[in-house]
């Protein structure tokens, strides 16, 4: 359920944003722009997460990572900064290179959280999880990839 909503996010904004600037062509935002509009809103959607359910998504960390509560609020900010840094055109390039560095950095969390079914945003389906959720972080790469880092 939460991987449809965030290929809803990233995906309708795009399309309305696209939408209404073939109705209005004064308001069409170059192809880029609208693609990091959606992606900053999907990272504002997946920060939401960090400051909401903090205890849930600490329990994805193993039991070994010391101060698990502090990293999930932090990584929540980070989320938000990349958000806001692929806004800024004279950011938009640095802030998608390290969302993808960070999506990388966060996979083996996604990956270990599945496996132990830990009850947060899918994971306690199991492992066939990772079956939707390796391919959505790639899509997600691709996008960042693709609207603002090339």
């Amino acid at each position: 359920m939460i991987i449809l909503v965030m290929l809803g996010i990233l995906f309708v904004p795009y399309l309305v944003l696209t939408a209404v600037g073939a109705v209005w062509p004064g308001l069409m935002l170059d192809p880029g722009l609208r693609g990091r509009i959606s992606l900053a809103l999907v990272f504002l959607f997946t920060a939401s997460g960090h400051f909401v359910k903090t205890r849930s998504m600490s329990e994805m960390l193993p039991p070994w990572v010391p101060g698990r509560v502090p990293i999930i609020y932090v990584t929540g900010l980070l989320e938000i900064t990349g958000a806001a840094g692929l806004l800024v055109s004279s950011t938009y390039r640095l802030s998608g290179t390290c969302l993808i560095l960070f999506m990388l950095a966060v996979l083996p969390t996604n990956i270990y959280a599945a496996l132990k079914r830990v009850d947060m945003g899918g994971h306690g389906q199991g492992p066939r999880y990772l079956l939707v959720r390796v391919p959505l972080q790639l899509v997600l790469m691709i996008w960042t990839y693709w609207f603002a880092v090339r």
